[in-house]
Order: C-alpha cells, then structure tokens, then sequence
C-alpha cells in the first residue's frame, strides 16, 4: 500500500473496512453467537495495520521475521478473521464457518488451527504478557520485527495488564506497541460504571513508562499517524489509546453493551446490511 496516497488509502480502507463489518455481523449471525460490538469497533485500526504497516506473508504465516499481532481482547476475532481472508490467509468462503465445529475459526484464536493467529487468547488480560515475552525475545535476538497487542478497555481492569506494562517498561521495549480499543462497554455495563477509575488510562501508562498517544479510533488519518508515530518513538514502549463506539458503522448496533455478545436476528441483518450499503 506504500506506492498509494494517503487520501488513496484512506478511501480504499473506508470502503473496505465497511465491507468486512457486513461480513462480520453475517457470520455472527450464520453463528448465531459472537460478538459484533468490539468487533466492529476494532475492525478500522486491524485493517489499517495489516494493509499499511504489518510485515507480514500470507504465503508463509510463520515467516520467522514477520511482525506479530497478538489480540488480546479475543472475542473480537472475527474482525481478525475477516482481515486475514482479505489478506490471502485463506479463503474468504470459509469465514461463514465461524464458530462450528471442526473449522479453524473458532470464536476465540486459537494458533494450533489457524497458524496467522499469534496466541490463543480470550481468557482477558494476558495478552500484553504475551506480546512483551516476544518483543523481549526479539531484542534478545537481535532481531527487527515489531510486536503489536490490541487490548479492550474492559480488559485492562485485569492486574497483569499493569504486571506487564511495567516489565515492559523496564526493558525498555521500544517494539512493542499496545493499542486499547476504548469502545466504552463491556459485559457487565458501561466501563464508566463497572470500573470508572481507569481513567486517565494516558496517565496511566505514562506513569508506567510508556510513550502513549491518543486518538479517534475510526478516522484512518488519525490511525495512520499514531502507527507512523509509534514506528517514530525509541527507547519505550508505545501505547495508543483509540476512542472508538461499540457496534460502530450500525446505528442500532452502537451501544455499549446491547451487542456486546448477541448475534443479530435475519431481519437485523438484513437492515444492518442496508444501512452500511448507504453509508458513505
């Protein structure tokens, strides 16, 4: 994507990203369970790093020098899923066996069944420890990739979140960036009455070492910036903070907890596709 423009890339990732949250919210729905609010809320900044910043081989997933993505808040896979197929990962007519048995995208990663998937996650909270294990291996290896963790706010409520971040800070893991898709809600409730002292969550990570940047977690400019910025910043880690809207691009959708994790009635669909076939 490096030999577009930026308002070229900008426009191919606003018609795309569109696209994949009608396919996202169909294989939910083919599913009949999942989880369509923190998908669609992730889904612009997973598809700007895999068309724009990611060195990556869909020919050959575990390319030893490949970047890692690791996603920590693992009920959101499917944006994951969807970006992989339009990657060449695999074909785009298996993503309608989400979640069946015996298909390897199961409603959480899982990397025995689908190499291109870093880490089984799901269990919230591990993923940061995860990605700090490999970009410390990196540094110890001499080697350049760079290691991405996409976090939900809900999430990081989990005590080894900040067990992590501060080992992460301690070796100075300049490799490393952590993303937190602040969407607003979670299971229990709007993360402003489950847990209101997480913020300020930039405050937070600065005081655990990190460089950290904030941002509107939809517009692609804003994206594209805080990915070059992060590639910019040494000597720590980076944490970018996007504000995004749960369920976002449906407007009945965007709410912080109604679809948390409830599929989408046939009719619901139909009316979801509708809506996203007019937006602009």
């Amino acid at each position: 994507m490096s030999a577009t423009s930026r308002p070229e890339t900008v426009a191919m990732l606003t018609k795309m990203t569109r696209e994949m949250r009608a396919t996202i919210l169909s294989m939910i729905t083919q599913a009949g369970s999942g989880h369509p609010g923190g998908s669609l809320s992730a889904i612009d900044f997973i598809a700007a790093l895999f068309f724009t910043r990611l060195k990556h081989d869909p020919k050959n997933p575990s390319w030893a020098d490949r970047d890692r993505f690791i996603l920590s808040k693992g009920h959101a896979v499917p944006a994951l899923y969807v970006t992989l197929a339009k990657r060449g990962y695999f074909d785009e007519s298996q993503l309608m066996t989400l979640r069946q048995l015996g298909s390897p995208l199961q409603g959480h990663p899982v990397n025995r069944f689908m190499v291109a998937c870093e880490a089984p996650t799901g269990s919230l909270g591990q993923g940061l420890s995860v990605a700090q294990g490999i970009a410390l291996a990196a540094k110890l290896d001499k080697k350049s990739y760079s290691t991405f963790c996409l976090m939900g706010d809900g999430e990081i409520q989990e005590g080894q979140v900040w067990e992590a971040a501060m080992s992460a800070s301690k070796f100075a893991l300049d490799n490393l960036v952590a993303i937190v898709d602040w969407n607003g809600g979670q299971i229990d409730g709007s993360i402003t009455e489950v847990m209101p002292s997480l913020e300020p969550v930039v405050a937070k990570f600065q005081a655990f070492g990190w460089d950290v940047k904030e941002i509107d977690g939809h517009n692609f400019d804003a994206i594209l910036d805080a990915i070059a910025w992060a590639d910019e910043r040494g000597g720590k880690p980076k944490c970018i903070v996007a504000r995004t809207v749960k369920g976002k691009g449906v407007s009945f959708v965007e709410h912080p907890t109604k679809y948390h994790g409830a599929a989408l009635t046939k009719d619901e669909l139909a009316k979801a596709h509708a809506e996203l076939k007019e937006a602009k």
